[in-house]
């Protein structure tokens, strides 16, 4: 049996610092997950550098979503699921007994594959949030400063007070990035934020993702290698075992991984030659 290549140790602290500085915000060590008695992820360890877009790449069912919601619990939400391994923030694993999964998810934002406004306000969709977490701040300039933020407020100031629903499917998605970006989180997860938008809201996201990662790092899956290229700064590619769980198999800078990977299965992948 052909020997499995070893996944290319592109997250190491020196690698990360030579990103005009960065530091690790989030990290994972040694990531197993199942559902059940499926092990869908194994092996699987990367660090997450401040300030950079980092995506998520691989085949259907390489396990990108579920890592994605390793980062802050969502995979708690599933009655089967369990975790095994380290996902810190900063340096706390948010695995830890002592640690609020709610907590967790105020400070690790997630925008989600769909649109999904609350059947409320354009204004109380983005302050929702805040105030559930006690924000006791100025709650309107906070849902302008968002809006602003979200690219979305010169479309939306004259009418906050109609429904989120109203908007357009583009629209509808920056609505939930506001939303998120009004908790002042300090990462921010996106599972596949374009797949259900037409060409151009797809390249307005991307450009709003150049511009908001100026404050936040973020997390992307995508399923668009192309995607991929334009906006991240790192790729981590995902690929399947024999066994058929998820496990990383690269990751570095996002040109050398398209340029010149070196994992066979990266470059495979990248060349249409397996999907």
């Amino acid at each position: 049996m052909t020997a499995t290549p070893t996944a290319r140790r592109a997250t190491d602290t020196e690698t990360v610092r030579s990103l005009n500085g960065s530091e690790t915000i989030m990290s994972v060590e040694d990531l197993k997950v199942y559902y059940g008695n499926f092990l869908a992820v194994t092996d699987t360890s990367m660090n997450v550098p401040e300030k950079r877009i980092t995506s998520l790449i691989g085949p259907s069912g390489c396990g990108k979503s579920t890592v994605l919601k390793t980062f802050n619990r969502m995979n708690d939400l599933v009655a089967v699921a369990r975790v095994e391994g380290r996902v810190n923030y900063y340096d706390k694993n948010i695995y830890d007994p002592d640690v609020d999964p709610v907590a967790v998810r105020a400070r690790i934002g997630m925008v989600f594959q769909r649109p999904n406004p609350f059947p409320k306000s354009i204004y109380d969709n983005v302050a929702w949030g805040a105030k559930i977490n006690g924000y006791k701040g100025n709650m309107d300039e906070l849902v302008e400063r968002s809006l602003i933020q979200a690219a979305l407020w010169d479309e939306v100031k004259d009418k906050l007070k109609e429904s989120g629903l109203s908007l357009s499917g583009g629209q509808q998605q920056r609505l939930c990035i506001a939303r998120t970006i009004a908790t002042q989180p300090d990462v921010i997860l996106m599972d596949e934020p374009c797949s259900a938008l037409d060409p151009i809201s797809t390249l307005r996201i991307e450009d709003l993702m150049r511009e908001l990662v100026e404050d936040y790092p973020i997390i992307i899956v995508t399923h668009n290698m192309q995607q991929a290229a334009r906006v991240s700064d790192i790729t981590a590619f995902m690929t399947l075992t024999e066994g058929r769980s998820g496990t990383l198999a690269e990751m570095g800078p996002t040109d050398e991984i398209f340029t010149s990977p070196r994992d066979p299965r990266t470059e495979d992948y990248i060349t249409g030659k397996v999907g």
